[in-house]
């Protein structure tokens, strides 16, 4: 019998082969480490859902207890992280791992410019990455990319670029980076996260994240510090991506400029694949208020006050609390 290989040459085509031979793999089995199995990974709320007051003093609570007041006094952040990703995951989504380039970022955040800046390195080279994001509900922003200095128009690559950095921003901030926004937040029961018991807040972000009109997340916030200890995520604006849901673990938290950072972060995939291990990663470096400009961003590199790389961070390569 003869086979055409042709249709096994588009990468929807092979990502859907090699979903069928993870679904068969012991792999699905696996119990998700730290979690609970018996709950729900995610509910939407619908577009007609308004925002629980309760929900909306929690998010309030985790912002203060991550270090709002400070925040509120950061112009500029550089920070710079490095991970590992897992086997097959670049299979599954390539653009988004994008592997060749993104083992190591040094990265930048303008927060009232809404400017995220990320210069990736890898065995391919350097990746350039400016995301500018949304300035209202129904503004997806927009986002460059640039490989070694040459720049992509590739859709899926754009879309995956903007989503990684909006992805980078949302596990290093947590609840900093939602509680300014516009968003629906409901109240959905607890999880248990390692020992920490969580209050879980599911929020429908709008505009979601990368060019995604809307996400869907859950935070579990630690009911007695009040930190997040994880966040559940959809990843809509990537075509290839859409049904994904993604689970990030944020943990060894440091308090450096008034500001609670998690420092090691454990990402798995939730859907389509059940706890399949995604990235390990950790935050290497972290500095604030260079006095950096919007044109510091661009051009493929950094420039004037956003050259220079992140301030190392005090036991990086040792795991604190």
């Amino acid at each position: 019998m003869s086979h055409d290989r042709s249709n096994l040459s588009h990468p929807e085509a092979r990502r859907r082969l090699l979903l069928g031979a993870l679904a068969l793999s012991p792999l699905a089995a696996v119990p998700l480490l730290g979690g609970c199995t018996t709950t729900p990974p995610l509910s939407p709320i619908p577009p007609t859902e308004s925002t629980q007051p309760a929900a909306a003093a929690l998010l309030a609570e985790s912002a203060a207890a991550h270090g709002l007041s400070a925040w509120r006094r950061v112009r500029d952040l550089s920070f710079s992280c490095r991970g590992e990703w897992r086997t097959l995951v670049d299979r599954l989504q390539p653009e988004l791992v994008d592997a060749r380039f993104r083992v190591s970022s040094e990265e930048r955040l303008m927060p009232a410019e809404g400017l995220i800046a990320q210069i990736h390195t890898g065995p391919g080279g350097h990746k350039h990455v400016l995301r500018r994001q949304g300035r209202g509900e129904r503004d997806t922003g927009s986002v460059e990319v640039a490989y070694n200095s040459l720049n992509t128009r590739d859709a899926a690559l754009l879309q995956a670029s903007a989503l990684a950095a909006d992805s980078s921003r949302l596990g290093l901030l947590g609840p900093l980076a939602l509680v300014d926004g516009a968003h629906t937040l409901r109240l959905a029961g607890l999880e248990q996260v390692g020992e920490h018991a969580c209050e879980r807040l599911m929020v429908r972000l709008s505009p979601g994240l990368g060019l995604s009109p809307v996400d869907q997340l859950v935070l579990c916030i630690d009911r007695r510090t009040r930190l997040m200890r994880r966040v559940r995520f959809t990843i809509d604006g990537l075509a290839s991506a859409r049904g994904t849901l993604l689970e990030l673990d944020t943990r060894d938290f440091q308090n450096i400029h008034g500001i609670e950072w998690p420092t090691r972060f454990h990402e798995r995939m939730r859907r389509p694949v059940p706890h399949l291990p995604v990235r390990d990663w950790q935050l290497t470096g972290l500095d604030i208020n260079r006095g950096m400009k919007a044109e510091d961003l661009g051009g493929g590199r950094f420039s004037g006050a956003a050259r220079g790389a992140a301030r190392a961070l005090p036991g990086a390569a040792t795991p604190t609390t």
